[in-house]
């Protein structure tokens, strides 16, 4: 790299959004070593324990991230198939010879790390996405554009259905975010928030009453529309779909779904309690965060993180950590700090000249914002616990690795931004 190849490296790159990166991944390390702290063994750097193989995770996600904003950015464009598809036989590899934990065969073993293939899916998905959405200018709206569209995301979501982890394939639907940047019309989204309303309308009301209004919807629909052919063909089918809808969420809620995932549904909807159960887990958690009030109750001394009441504490519920120590404001400050990320991410993208890039941006702002949402609404009972890491704080090498390159692909993207159309 010569003196002027250098100097544009180290000013293209967007530094604030990096901080950000490393803020984000501190937070974490302190919090971990909080969650799992032994008086017995309180090095920072016994790499024997989770902090320490945390911080291993991160001097080697910095190299990673580092190493990827070397690479001419062209690369992930023209190489985005390949990677698309390498992760594509990950995920089918691991239905083959991975390692079951807590019921989902996710996890490929490599001597004694554990890789995830799920979590490296979601920057493959993305490159995929925004290389293919890219072709079309300066949107596309077509059905068969559409469902090719459909399709690179639906690909990884059923294989990772096949684990089962329900959880990191939800995770794929934030897809449809960028998809909607790009001229995707917004009565898709409309038809996503059906799909919740039905979803929840099936636990909490007998079948043959969903039935009846939904045709009862369908039918004043028509009504309006009378003078329509086209449309009163449209809600028909739109009708029988719905229906078909409700028996499939019933299907896959008896026959796929393992019995801790239903509980979980059921809790959230306040159909059962079960304290002793499935329940346990959130209402640790939020007694955890409820009792951090305003100002935590400082490093180190959480009662409920001290004495190991919070199951998962470092991965899953590392929010709990966050919130019974730290308080309102430690919790205000980290939210603070992703939103600032997400916001950033998205004004980076929105300057992209590349259509390829600013599709990419939106699909990492995406992923990154169902994360955060799900993780800390999962912790304060708003959400069933699926079981998804925060972003850049929660333990685990894969989930840090994965969030590093989807993050600082971007980065590179945006550096070379006016040569890279």
């Amino acid at each position: 790299m010569n003196n002027q190849q250098g100097n544009r490296f180290f000013f293209n790159v967007d530094w604030i959004t990096i901080l950000l990166y490393l803020a984000l991944c501190s937070i974490g390390f302190v919090n971990i070593y909080a969650s799992i702290f032994n008086p017995d063994h309180a090095d920072f750097f016994d790499f024997s324990s989770n902090y320490g193989k945390q911080l291993i995770f991160i001097v080697t996600g910095l190299i990673l991230g580092f190493s990827i904003l070397l690479l001419d950015a062209k690369f992930f464009s023209v190489f985005s198939p390949i990677i698309y598809g390498v992760t594509i036989l990950l995920l089918i590899v691991v239905l083959v010879v991975g390692r079951k934990v807590a019921g989902n065969q996710a996890w490929i073993p490599i001597g004694s790390f554990r890789l995830q293939p799920s979590e490296f899916a979601k920057f493959g998905t993305a490159l995929l996405l925004a290389r293919y959405v890219s072709t079309f200018s300066p949107k596309f709206k077509d059905f068969k554009s559409i469902l090719f569209a459909a399709l690179i995301v639906a690909v990884p979501l059923l294989l990772i259905m096949l684990q089962p982890d329900a959880g990191s394939a939800l995770v794929f639907l934030s897809f449809m975010f960028p998809l909607y940047r790009e001229g995707l019309s917004g009565y898709f989204l409309l038809i996503f928030l059906g799909m919740i309303v039905l979803f929840i309308a099936c636990f909490l009301l007998p079948m043959y009453v969903n039935i009846l209004v939904i045709i009862a919807v369908g039918t004043y629909a028509m009504y309006l529309n009378k003078r329509k052919q086209k449309m009163m063909f449209s809600i028909g089918l739109a009708t029988i779909i719905a229906i078909g809808y409700l028996f499939m969420v019933k299907l896959t809620y008896t026959k796929v779904l393992e019995p801790h995932q239903r509980s979980r549904i059921e809790i959230m909807l306040g159909l059962k309690t079960d304290p002793k159960g499935a329940g346990y887990n959130v209402i640790q958690s939020q007694i955890a965060i409820g009792s951090g009030q305003v100002l935590g109750r400082g490093f180190l001394l959480g009662t409920q993180t001290k004495y190991g009441y919070v199951p998962e504490q470092s991965t899953d519920f590392i929010f709990s950590t966050i919130g019974e120590e730290w308080g309102f404001v430690g919790c205000t400050i980290l939210i603070g700090l992703y939103l600032f990320l997400l916001l950033r991410i998205i004004n980076l993208a929105e300057r992209q000249r590349s259509q390829f890039s600013r599709v990419y941006g939106y699909c990492v702002a995406s992923i990154i914002f169902f994360h955060v949402f799900i993780n800390i609404g999962m912790t304060i009972g708003i959400v069933p616990v699926i079981g998804i890491p925060l972003p850049f704080i929660s333990y685990g090498g894969s989930s840090l690795w994965s969030f590093t390159v989807l993050l600082f692909i971007f980065l590179k993207l945006d550096s070379n931004r006016m040569g890279f159309i």
